[in-house]
C-alpha cells in the first residue's frame, strides 16, 4: 500500500487519491525526530570538533549579509557546519533541476537512475526555487494564497523536481546510511537509485529516513541517484499561514549520515540543582538504534554507554573576548545505573557535577557533553556531543525563575529571513541577528513561528539568549471564513499537528536557551492544543508551555502570553490576584515604519508592576527582498513587486531592521528602554 501511494506522487491513480491531499498522512519511513547527530569516531574529535564550531566571527559587515556571493556564502556554511565529522557528508551544492507546473506535469520516471537529466537547469542546495528565477515569491499576512479549501488544493501546484548523484566513501563500508533533510517546503518524497525511500512534510523540521540497503556499496564505481519531488503546496500549507514569505524548496541542508551496526540514536540531558545550587544531579536518557539482524538483549548485554562533560568555558562576553577551555574535564563522568535500561533500547546515565557554573543570558557558561557507545572490548563504537548549559527555569506566583532570579524578557521576534536567499540561513547572517541584538540590550527571541536552522540554537547558546521555540502552527486565515473550522479543533488535523509539537521538542530538547516551548500561533484554541500541551509537559516539565491562542489565559499556557494588549489591560491583568502567572507579551511595539513610540508606557508598566515580566517586540527584521530596477538600482521588493496575488503589500516591512540589518531609528529608542 505504502509503496503504491509513493508512486501515486508522480501518477496520481485513477480513483483521484493524492497523498499531498491527505491531513491523515504525512509522513511515510521517516525515523522518529531526534537530536541532530554528529556521528564522531572518539571523545577527542568530539572536543576539536566544538572548538572549532565555536570559533565565531563576530566582525561581520553589513554588506556580508546580503552581497552577490550569498549563494555562495551558503553553500560555504552548509560545508562549514559538517567540517571535522568524517562520518557526515553534505549533498548541498547545485543539483540538477525542473519545475513542472503541477503534479501531473511531473517528467516520466525522472526519478530512475538512467533518466536524462542533461538539459535539466541548475539549482543550489539549499535555496528557495523563487530566489532563482523559476516561480514566483508570494507575500501574504493572513489570507491563504490558495482557495480555503482544506485538505485540497489546486491543480496550480508549481512541482519541483530534484536530482543530484553521490559515492559512499570507502570508510564508510559496513555502515548504515540516514538521509537527512534539514527542511524542505512544503512536502516531498525522495528516491535512491529509483527507488522510494520516504515522504514528509512539515517545512521547518527535519526529515530523515535510512537507505543503507538502497545504496551502492562504497566499493562501486557507479554513482548513487538522489531524487527528489517536492510540492509548493500540500494540505500541510493549511499549518503554515504565517506572516511571511510562501516560499518553496529544498532550503535547509541535505546531509548523509554514517552511524554504525549498533548506534546513539538521541538522547536528553537534565539536570537538577540543588535548592541552593550548589550541586546538580545530572541525569542523561540516551536512546540505542541497532539492526534489524541484532536483538534487543544481545544489544543490552555487548555494549555499554558512558558520557562525560567537559567544562567548555564562557566563550563570549561584553567585550568580545572569546576564552574556550573545552580541554578541561568536569568533575563529573556519568556511569549507567544498575537498573539500565528504558523500554526504548536505552540507558539512564546519572551522576553529580558539584559546583557548576550556571547557564544564562548573562552568563552562558557552558558544558560539553559526549556520550560513548562501546563494545564488549571496550572499543569505541559510536560518539555522540553537545553543548549543554545547567540551569533552572522554573515559576514563583506571577514571576517566571532562571536560577532562582526573576528574569525580565527584553525580546523580539524573529523570522528567518534572507533578502537574497529568502528562507535560506548562513552562517554570516545569524552571527550579525545576534551581534546587533547584544549591542542593543535584546535578551530575548521568539522564533516566530517554526523552528528554526539548527545552528540559530547553537548560537543563541553560545550568546546567552533566552529562547521561545515553536511548532510550525498557524492557521490565521481560518479566521476569515465563517465555516471552514480550524483545524486545532478538528480530530482529522490532530496527529499531523501533535506531530509538528513532538519533532520541534525532540529535535532541541538539549538547548539551554530554550526556556519555553510555544504551541504554535494565531491558530484559534481547540482540544488538538489540549492534547499538545499534555505532551510536552510529560514530556518535559523542566521548561514553560507558551501559547496565545484562545485569549493568552488558557489552561494549556503557562505564561500569560497577550500580544498587542493595550498597558492598562496588562496592568489589570497582572494586578488580578486570582492570576498566579507571569505575564510576557508575545508581541507588542509593532515596529513598521516609524514606530515603537509608545514603547516607553509599556516598559515603565513593566519596571513598577510586579507580574509583567517584559515581551517580544514584532519583530526584528524587514522581510524586504532584494531587486533591480530597470536602471540597475537596487531596492528592497515586498508583496506585490512580483506580480504576486493575492498579496499584503508592504507589510513584511516592520522590522527594527532593514533587511541587511542596519538598524532603523527605532532599535536606537529600544536600546534606551531595553535597560540592563
Amino acid at each position: 500500500m505504502a509503496s503504491l501511494i509513493v508512486g501515486q506522487l508522480v501518477f496520481p491513480s485513477e480513483n483521484g487519491y493524492k497523498v499531498w491531499e491527505d491531513q491523515s498522512f504525512f509522513k511515510w519511513r521517516k525515523r522518529d525526530p531526534h537530536v541532530n547527530l554528529h556521528c564522531h569516531e572518539s571523545v577527542e574529535g568530539s572536543l576539536r570538533y566544538w572548538y572549532e564550531r565555536n570559533k565565531v566571527d563576530l566582525s561581520v559587515s553589513n554588506s556580508a549579509v546580503w552581497n552577490d556571493d550569498a549563494v555562495q556564502e551558503a553553500l560555504d556554511s552548509a560545508a562549514f557546519w559538517v567540517k571535522g565529522l568524517p562520518f557526515v557528508k553534505s549533498l548541498c551544492g547545485y543539483w540538477k533541476f525542473f519545475l513542472a507546473s503541477n503534479p501531473n506535469a511531473v517528467p516520466k520516471k525522472f526519478y530512475e537512475s538512467a533518466f536524462q537529466d542533461s538539459d535539466w537547469e541548475t539549482l543550489p542546495v539549499p535555496s528557495n526555487w523563487q530566489m532563482h528565477g523559476f516561480d514566483r515569491p508570494i507575500y501574504t499576512n493572513v489570507v491563504y494564497p490558495i482557495p480555503l479549501d482544506p485538505p485540497h488544493v489546486p491543480m496550480d501546484n508549481p512541482t519541483g523536481c530534484y536530482r543530484t548523484y553521490f559515492h559512499i566513501p570507502k570508510q564508510w563500508q559496513g555502515r548504515r546510511i540516514l538521509l537527512h533533510f534539514e527542511a524542505v517546503d512544503s512536502a516531498f518524497c525522495a528516491w535512491i537509485n529509483g527507488v522510494p525511500v520516504g515522504y514528509s512534510q512539515d517545512s521547518r523540521l527535519p526529515a530523515e529516513f535510512e537507505i543503507t540497503e538502497y545504496c551502492y556499496s562504497s566499493d562501486s564505481d557507479k554513482k548513487n541517484v538522489l531524487a527528489v519531488q517536492v510540492f509548493r503546496w500540500s494540505d500541510g500549507s493549511y499549518l503554515e499561514d504565517q506572516d511571511h514569505w510562501w516560499l518553496s524548496g529544498i532550503h535547509r541542508d541535505v546531509l548523509l549520515l554514517s552511524k554504525p551496526q549498533v548506534f546513539i540514536a538521541d538522547y536528553f540531558f537534565k539536570s537538577n540543582l540543588a535548592y541552593n545550587f550548589s550541586y546538580a544531579d545530572i541525569q542523561v536518557e540516551v536512546k540505542i538504534d541497532c539492526s534489524r539482524e541484532m536483538s534487543k538483549d544481545k544489544v543490552l548485554t555487548d555494549f555499554t554507554i558512558e558520557a562525560a562533560l567537559f567544562d567548555a568555558g564562557v566563550w563570549y562576553n561584553h567585550d568580545e573576548n572569546v576564552d574556550l577551555l573545552s580541554s578541561n574535564v568536569a568533575n563529573i563522568v556519568l556511569k549507567p545505573v544498575p537498573t539500565g535500561t528504558l523500554g526504548f533500547r536505552g540507558y539512564v546515565l546519572v551522576g553529580k557535577l558539584e559546583k557548576p557554573k550556571l547557564w544564562s543570558a548573562e552568563q552562558p557558561n557552558l558544558y560539553t557533553l559526549v556520550i560513548i557507545l562501546k563494545d564488549a572490548s571496550g572499543n569505541v563504537v559510536d560518539c555522540e556531543s553537545c553543548l549543554v548549559g545547567v540551569r533552572q527555569v522554573s515559576k514563583a506566583p506571577k514571576q517566571l525563575l532562571v536560577n532562582g532570579h526573576p528574569v525580565v524578557i527584553r525580546g523580539v521576534n524573529r523570522h528567518e529571513h534572507h533578502p537574497r536567499l529568502g528562507k535560506t540561513n548562513i552562517e554570516s547572517c545569524m552571527v550579525k541577528d545576534l551581534v546587533v541584538m547584544k549591542q542593543n540590550n535584546i535578551n530575548a527571541v521568539r522564533n516566530s513561528h517554526y523552528p528554526q536552522h539548527p545552528r540559530w540554537y547553537e548560537l543563541c547558546d553560545l550568546f546567552g539568549i533566552y529562547m521561545i521555540d515553536e511548532a510550525n502552527i498557524e492557521t490565521h486565515g481560518f479566521d476569515l471564513s465563517g465555516h471552514v473550522k480550524h483545524p486545532t479543533q478538528e480530530p482529522g488535523w490532530a496527529a499531523a499537528m501533535m506531530d509538528r509539537v513532538i519533532g520541534m521538542v525532540e529535535r532541541d530538547k538539549n538547548h539551554a536557551c530554550i526556556f519555553s516551548w510555544s504551541l504554535g500561533n494565531e491558530s484559534g484554541y481547540g482540544p488538538n492544543h489540549s492534547a499538545s500541551a499534555g505532551w510536552v509537559r510529560g514530556r518535559d516539565p523542566s521548561r514553560l508551555v507558551h501559547y496565545e491562542g484562545g485569549g493568552s489565559r488558557t489552561s494549556s499556557t503557562d505564561i500569560i502570553c497577550p500580544m498587542y494588549m493595550r498597558v492598562w489591560d496588562i496592568v489589570k491583568i497582572a494586578k488580578d490576584p486570582n492570576e498566579t502567572r507571569p505575564l510576557i507579551l508575545c508581541e507588542y511595539s509593532h515596529a513598521m515604519g516609524n514606530s515603537n513610540g509608545n514603547i516607553h508606557e509599556y516598559w515603565e508598566a513593566i519596571d513598577n508592576i510586579f507580574g509583567l515580566q517584559g515581551g517580544f517586540i514584532w519583530d526584528w527584521v524587514d522581510q524586504g527582498l532584494l531587486k533591480d530596477n530597470e536602471d540597475g538600482s537596487k531596492y528592497w521588493a515586498y508583496g506585490g513587486d512580483f506580480g504576486d496575488s493575492p498579496n499584503d503589500l508592504n507589510f513584511c516591512l516592520n522590522g527594527l531592521t532593514w533587511p541587511d540589518r542596519t538598524p532603523h531609528p527605532a532599535l536606537h529608542g529600544t536600546l534606551l528602554e531595553f535597560h540592563i
